[in-house]
């Protein structure tokens, strides 16, 4: 068993494709298996800037499938783990519960008061980055989970390369959750015993890190990418991605971390036999490769151009098995959030006022501006985890000195040029949760859309466009970054391909959080529609409606 287990993880990325016949009836059976994939960071700009490239699973989606190119995560506070609780819940931000990657609880007793999205922090001796993972701040059931109350033989899993990705996408219910953990391969929650397929998975993955790597060669589409760009310390845009034997960080970083996942998910349908009984099983696979490189190098160099051209081939292979071994599958790929390139590389590139964050707008150099303002000395006033996004104010403060807090605060902010708005929690709590278009949306409706009102903090701060929040002298490790309420960020690409479905695109908006009803029409799995923000797409081009029986 475990030479084929090896050899199916080994031989994944160069399966031959398999032709699809010319045209095919529409399926009028729910499919035995649904698989979704996230993209960390695949930015709709992403998608369509190499589009007319792609060979593999990216041109079976966008070629034969059902293409929405304008999808929004419609939310305020674009980050990972917002951005997948979206996916498969039909639920936006403001009901999942996971208002960010992680937020403030200056309730709490540690000392950083900081509260990792997807951890448990009532155990003892845990900080948000010594943590326990878990899913228990996701406040409404997945895809899954919902499949799995409804039939118990439901198969549910979900493997990624972040732990946020696997337990926001799987949900609380789900039967294997796994993500990649570090050198040693894929773990899971704590006391989780490693059944023999993942142990094989971890050796093979040990076998390919101790190879090495000599990189990539440079696709004809990247070569006007190649020229170097400075940020900070770093020089960047003309990476291959080799890699010395053993060093996992250049292995995390690099096409070859979701080659690797998506070869785990291909052994784990084989081995679990997913879709090949009854009931409709599902896998989401959180492919996270995009998000490093784009973090460590930006979007726009040869590092990005050699990561989406090596995502194409994988998805191509790991399609090409599930077509082999003869499952009915149904697919959906779309991403957690979009990102932006580097100032310094747009600033060579026809965008001479993009620019990086002023550090007076960090929450130490916020908060000691403000004691300055008011007199409220020896304590940190204003607490965040960086220069946008949710600000706290200390729970000590009486009802005068918070409202002193507040006005300085404002005052700071809204003077300042690189500040597009700033919202008080009361206002974005009076705001009606949105509807309609997505693309349509104001600041505050996007901001109403990732509030809640136990973990929101008291300020909600607002960059305007093209100001990259990592201020200049922090680039020594991420250069680039996401997590803004503009359409860079928000945009996203939503495919959907089933054997069958006829090929149509949709250039309108819609949102991540229709894809959770979309799918559980196609399985005839009733979801009521006061539980969730979504709304079910149409998979069928022309007469018929796949909705019919949502």
């Amino acid at each position: 068993m475990f030479k084929k287990v090896a050899a199916a993880l080994l031989i994944a990325s160069s399966l031959p494709a398999l032709a699809q016949p010319a045209t095919t009836p529409t399926p009028s059976a729910p499919p035995r298996l649904i698989v979704a994939i996230a993209v960390d960071q695949f930015s709709a700009d992403l998608f369509s800037e190499y589009r007319q490239y792609y060979s593999g699973g990216l041109k079976r989606l966008t070629e034969q499938g059902i293409v929405f190119p304008r999808g929004y995560q419609s939310h305020a506070a674009t980050e990972t783990c917002p951005g997948h609780s979206t996916i498969l819940t039909g639920s936006r931000p403001s009901r999942t519960g996971i208002i960010a990657n992680s937020w403030f609880d200056l309730r709490t007793a540690r000392a950083d008061k900081l509260v990792y999205c997807a951890e448990d922090e009532t155990q003892p001796g845990t900080d948000s980055e010594n943590y326990q993972a878990s899913p228990m701040h996701l406040r409404v059931p997945t895809l899954g989970g919902r499949m799995k109350a409804a039939n118990p033989a439901t198969r549910v899993v979900s493997v990624a390369g972040k732990d946020r990705a696997a337990i926001m996408m799987g949900g609380p219910t789900a039967d294997q959750v796994w993500w990649l953990g570090g050198p040693k391969g894929y773990v899971s929650y704590q006391g989780v015993a490693t059944p023999p397929l993942v142990a094989r998975v971890n050796e093979v993955m040990a076998q390919r890190l101790a190879e090495g790597n000599p990189g990539f060669e440079l696709p004809p589409q990247c070569a006007a990418k190649d020229f170097p760009v400075k940020a900070g310390d770093r020089i960047v845009g003309t990476g291959r991605f080799a890699r010395e034997a053993g060093d996992y960080k250049a292995f995390r970083i690099s096409p070859e971390q979701d080659a690797m996942t998506l070869a785990f998910a291909a052994a784990a349908v084989e081995n679990m036999a997913l879709g090949r009984q009854a009931q409709t099983d599902i896998i989401s696979i959180g492919l996270s490769a995009t998000d490093y490189i784009g973090h460590t190098y930006g979007t726009e160099g040869t590092e990005s151009c050699i990561q989406v051209d090596r995502l194409d081939r994988e998805l191509g292979a790991f399609f090409d098995r599930l077509d082999k071994d003869g499952i009915d599958y149904a697919v959906v790929l779309t991403a957690d959030h979009g990102g932006h390139d580097l100032p310094e590389r747009h600033r060579m590139n026809a965008m001479p006022m993009e620019q990086r964050v002023d550090r007076a707008l960090t929450p130490k150099a916020l908060s000691a501006a403000v004691a300055e303002r008011t007199g409220i000395m020896g304590k940190t006033l204003i607490w965040g985890d960086g220069p946008a996004g949710d600000l706290y104010f200390d729970r000590s403060l009486t009802a005068a000195q918070r409202d002193r807090v507040e006005a300085a605060a404002l005052a700071l902010l809204r003077a300042h040029p690189q500040v597009q708005t700033v919202f008080t929690r009361a206002e974005i709590a009076a705001t009606p949760s949105p509807s309609g278009p997505p693309e349509s949306w104001s600041l505050i409706q996007e901001a109403r859309a990732s509030f809640d009102p136990q973990r929101s903090g008291d300020l909600l701060l607002l960059l305007k466009p093209r100001v990259m929040s990592i201020p200049e002298a922090a680039v020594m490790g991420s250069v680039a970054t996401h997590g803004s309420p503009w359409d860079t960020d928000r945009r996203v690409p939503i495919l959907f391909w089933r054997k069958g479905l006829a090929h149509f695109e949709q250039p309108l908006g819609v949102e991540t959080v229709d894809i959770m009803p979309t799918l559980a029409a196609l399985i005839e799995l009733p979801v009521p529609k006061d539980q969730i923000d979504g709304r079910c797409l149409d998979l069928i081009a022309g007469d018929g409606d796949s909705c019919a029986a949502e």
